[in-house]
């Protein structure tokens, strides 16, 4: 849905909502068909959270919804908060031994009483079952574009989808990624590279931000600062894209922290 400030700014802002209810559509299609060439067969998704964390649990209950609109059978398998690293991980690794569990999310960052590594407990989830592409070996195959023989993560695949079908051209353009995070900011940066995008990554000790951000065709934005982008940083014409999410308040809020005033 373009911004009610876009005349104003001359910047296109993107809404996933229409493109995700179409991927959705599509994806049921595919389940549909898998079931019916394959009797007694449901694809079966396993989202692990440990802890109580409100962001998380905003994040779990799409998925959930999401995956049952499509004809999966998802399983949250729900942690307490006193859970250590180990038993997180003897969790994952008796998920990549069933057999009716086909793909695996590890909610991130856990919650737990206890020190956990998640590099450490993502790298517990069998690449044939890391479904959000975050296992180091998916990761890698991402960066070193091997984009068709891995998972990739999913906000930033998302975000090319939604590039891709609003017809936006990413061969040849100018992109900004701000934010270098492993789960959004780095992958964005791979994906825009591999389809041909010329990318710039900024992050906290970026230089002249205003300067670097006017420059760019495909802006995305995937950093925890709420409106740290200003309208009049973005040239006419370019596209933007918020991954943000941010805590308002003490509530959890899908907050934008780009402003157009």
């Amino acid at each position: 849905m373009p911004s009610t400030n876009e005349a104003s700014t001359g910047a296109k802002v993107l809404s996933g909502t229409q493109v995700a209810n179409d991927v959705k559509l599509e994806l049921a299609e595919q389940v549909k068909k898998l079931k019916s060439e394959n009797p007694g067969f449901v694809p079966g998704l396993a989202v692990v959270q440990v802890g109580e964390r409100e962001d998380s649990n905003v994040y779990i209950r799409m998925k959930m919804k999401s995956a049952q609109d499509i004809g999966l059978n998802p399983q949250h398998v729900k942690l307490p908060r006193s859970t250590t690293q180990e038993q997180l991980i003897e969790a994952i690794q008796k998920l990549n031994r069933d057999d009716t569990v086909h793909g695996i999310i590890v909610q991130m960052p856990p919650d737990s009483d206890h020190p956990i590594d998640g590099t450490v407990a993502l790298n517990s989830v069998s690449p044939l079952k890391d479904v959000d592409g975050l296992n180091t070996e998916n990761a890698g195959k991402v960066a070193r574009g091997e984009l068709n023989d891995c998972f990739l993560p999913c906000t930033p695949n998302g975000c090319m989808e939604l590039i891709k079908r609003t017809g936006v051209p990413v061969e040849g353009s100018r992109a900004v990624v701000l934010g270098r995070s492993k789960i959004v900011g780095a992958p964005m940066h791979d994906l825009l590279l591999w389809n041909n995008a010329t990318v710039t990554v900024c992050h906290s000790k970026t230089k002249d931000l205003p300067k670097v951000v006017s420059e760019a065709d495909i802006l995305v934005v995937a950093i925890g600062r709420p409106e740290m982008v200003r309208g009049d940083w973005v040239k006419e014409g370019a596209v933007v894209i918020d991954c943000g999410i941010n805590p308002i308040s003490g509530v959890c809020s899908l907050f934008v922290p780009l402003t157009f005033s």
